[in-house]
């Protein structure tokens, strides 16, 4: 990729603050981009903000969550009033928690939803009039279980199953105007999300050894890979790319149960 390619663009990432939505921040901002970072943990977005801005490019810290409505629109509207605009969405925040189909709450089944998808078609509709103007384009990270069904994590594959057709649809419905939306569907990557969603640090631990034998390539991916591949969709590099759903999990998707 060529040097800089991202000046003069503004770049809004949600879920900066940790795994894929951090190493996208730093990323885009090492490519010349100003970069919108928000997050709810309002240490960890300082320390990624301090990360950007010792580069020297410019960020914006966003203290927000984005599945409550009045913090999205507010970070949406201080971005592109102290910014200028939105080039580039890229919706990484996300929630994982275990769950089936005969023990998932409504409320679990809830907050899957509402953080993995309502939470990005609103941040996508809200951009919308700024992406347009500026031809801009969107990135959502989605993962290989939008694509292949896995049991346990029920909700989660929903989400991310939606998240792949609400990209493709928009993608047809915004390619007139000249906005692309892509999304990228990772393996296993080291991130702190199934922390999150309850794992302790052993059963992690465990996880990640077994990720060695259900990845074809041996071994779980890392956030800064799947942020090249995020850059490479926003770029003008991929202009005639809409609509799509890429892989990036070490061959993941094309297993068999074993």
């Amino acid at each position: 990729m060529n040097e800089k390619q991202f000046s003069g663009k503004v770049a809004f990432v949600t879920g900066s603050t940790s795994g894929i939505g951090r190493a996208c921040a730093i990323s885009f901002a090492r490519q010349g981009a100003r970069v919108a970072c928000v997050g709810r943990n309002l240490e960890a977005l300082q320390k990624v903000a301090d990360d950007i801005e010792s580069s020297g490019s410019e960020v914006l810290r966003l203290r927000a969550d984005i599945s409550n409505d009045a913090e999205a629109n507010q970070a949406l509207s201080k971005t592109i009033s102290a910014l200028g605009g939105i080039d580039i969405l890229v919706n990484a925040a996300g929630h994982i928690a275990n769950g089936t189909i005969e023990d998932t709450s409504l409320k679990a089944w809830d907050d899957m939803i509402n953080i993995n998808v309502r939470a990005i078609f609103s941040l996508m509709q809200k951009a919308l009039p700024s992406l347009i103007e500026r031809k801009g384009n969107i990135v959502n990270i989605s993962s290989v279980t939008g694509l292949r069904a896995f049991p346990g994590v029920l909700a989660y594959c929903v989400s991310k199953a939606a998240v792949d057709q609400l990209t493709r649809c928009s993608a047809l419905e915004l390619a007139a105007k000249g906005v692309r939306v892509n999304a990228v569907n990772p393996g296993v990557v080291v991130t702190e999300i199934h922390k999150r969603g309850g794992m302790n640090d052993e059963a992690y631990a465990a996880f990640l050894e077994r990720s060695k034998q259900t990845h074809p390539l041996g071994r779980v991916g890392r956030p800064e890979e799947v942020a090249d591949l995020v850059l490479f969709l926003a770029s003008d590099e991929a202009s005639w790319i809409t609509g799509a759903t890429y892989s990036i999990d070490g061959g993941r998707a094309q297993t068999c149960a074993r």
